[in-house]
């Protein structure tokens, strides 16, 4: 594990985010944006292609990867005009898209930059659970050896109540 370097000279404090289209996303990003805002920083907003069942068909594999690339693409925007419409016009983002299981993606993203220094999920308001990926890292196996904290949002929180949070 890396020494994270976001407060050496040169170097800026780092929010990971990962971006999909649910709908608990929202509050994870309006947490960071609100941090950042506040403390100063960026948020780095990952969206990992997962691979598909097909993948020895590469003509199939190829298809699945443009249409997925546009889809994060589509998901940059609407997150980055969302931050503009509630005040956040001045909070750095980075975009970024990567192929890989949405685990290890999310553990090479961190080992790659050291100025990420938190990762913020927004946890779903599903009375199943929290949403696959936050039972993962925060419940799972990889929560103790995990390396960068990681802090959950509650999907059910307003923008104001996250405002005053953050």
């Amino acid at each position: 594990m890396k020494p994270r370097r976001s407060f050496e000279a040169g170097h800026q404090r780092k929010f990971l985010l990962i971006i999909d289209e649910e709908p608990e996303v929202d509050s994870a990003v309006y947490f960071a944006a609100s941090r950042v805002a506040h403390s100063g920083g960026s948020l780095v907003l990952l969206y990992v292609i997962e691979p598909q069942g097909y993948q020895h068909w590469m003509g199939v594999r190829q298809i699945h990867i443009e249409e997925e690339t546009t889809k994060a693409t589509a998901l940059f925007r609407l997150h980055r005009r969302k931050l503009n419409q509630i005040g956040f016009e001045e909070v750095a983002t980075e975009d970024v898209i990567k192929e890989g299981s949405k685990v290890d993606t999310i553990m090479e993203m961190i080992d790659e930059d050291e100025d990420i220094a938190l990762m913020v999920l927004g946890a779903s308001t599903d009375p199943k659970g929290p949403g696959p990926l936050v039972s993962t890292l925060v419940g799972g196996k990889a929560a103790g050896a995990f390396p960068v904290p990681i802090t959950v949002v509650p999907g059910h929180l307003s923008l104001d109540y996250i405002k005053a949070l953050a």
